[in-house]
């Protein structure tokens, strides 16, 4: 892919949020794209990684494991989703196994791909943390909510059940 491919695959998605052309440009030369194919393990649970995905093409099913060998689908992950954003900013261990279903493209930022541009860009890097915040933000945002409905429903207030 080049770089017309992939300034183009960053305007689609959230990550271009309040960046310049130029800043665009500068990240688009920065980032890695990922081809996969059917079942193809994007990253494992119990596993680190310094880098941010994004899926550019396709679906990506998040996972947990499970006893015996299977996993229980968390989420679908589609177009325009981030995937692995704290592991991208702290180095945390992933809490999920991220998988393709069918054909993907994806796009990876690697945290020291991002650090080496400080000096040199650090606005786009603020620009990019701040989205990155944002994201994760909103995921947090939702799974409070889930969480509020589901253990309404389990004691069954606040609603019909």
């Amino acid at each position: 892919m080049n770089d017309s491919s992939n300034i183009e695959s960053l305007k689609r998605s959230d990550i271009s949020a309040g960046l310049t052309d130029e800043q665009i440009q500068v990240l688009a030369e920065t980032i890695k794209v990922l081809n996969l194919d059917d079942g193809d393990i994007l990253m494992s649970e119990g596993h680190t990684d310094n880098r941010l995905f994004i899926i550019d093409q396709g679906r990506i099913e998040v996972t947990r494991n499970t006893q015996g060998g299977t996993w229980v689908t968390l989420a679908i992950l589609k177009d325009g989703d981030f995937a692995g954003e704290m592991g991208f900013i702290d180095g945390s261990v992933h809490s999920a196994t991220l998988r393709s279903m069918g054909k993907s493209r994806v796009l990876s930022l690697s945290r020291d791909a991002l650090e080496a541009l400080i000096d040199t860009h650090p606005h786009l890097v603020y620009k990019l943390m701040q989205t990155i915040i944002r994201v994760v933000h909103k995921l947090l945002t939702k799974m409070n909510q889930q969480y509020v409905e589901m253990n309404n429903y389990i004691t069954k207030q606040h609603g019909r059940y």
